[in-house]
């Protein structure tokens, strides 16, 4: 079996690809979030971020400090990817760690100052690429989208 490369491939090949596979939701959603997460990946790290470092703030600024545990559920990433993250938001003074009083063995988070500036900063490049990805969809488009796809979410979520 012949397996073309993407560079291969002309821009025109959505046009060929076959009718029954542009109608497949799972396809379209795995195709979407492959192209979505390469935006977002390289428009973040023109600002010397990763999607890691966004979920982490925002979950600190809108829930306040937390635990790494805590910080884990709440942002999807794994606790043993989470003691990275947090060296490295650590490093730039984004987070700051300190003992939790009542249980000395664990650390609690909380969002410095500089790391608000810096999640608002991401807030803006985030919209900018939301933008872009969402570019041929209308604004009441792109709310019907985003709330159909959290009510998926939540669904599989929830019975996952």
């Amino acid at each position: 079996m012949i397996r073309a490369e993407a560079a291969d491939i002309p821009d025109d090949s959505a046009l060929r690809t076959p009718d029954r596979l542009r109608r497949r939701a799972s396809r379209l959603l795995s195709q979407l979030t492959m192209r979505s997460d390469r935006l977002i990946t390289e428009g973040l790290a023109r600002t010397d971020a990763r999607k890691w470092h966004y979920a982490v703030l925002a979950s600190l600024e809108e829930y306040g400090p937390g635990s790494q545990a805590e910080l884990s559920r709440r942002s999807g990433i794994y606790r043993s990817d989470m003691v990275g993250v947090l060296n490295e938001l650590t490093g730039r003074h984004l987070v700051e760690r300190a003992p939790d009083p009542g249980d000395r063995r664990r650390n609690i988070i909380t969002i410095s100052a500089r790391g608000r500036r810096h999640l608002h900063l991401l807030d803006k490049v985030l919209d900018e690429l939301d933008d872009e990805l969402l570019a041929p969809l209308s604004p009441a488009e792109r709310d019907q989208f985003v709330r159909m796809l959290v009510r998926l979410l939540d669904h599989h979520t929830r019975t996952s």
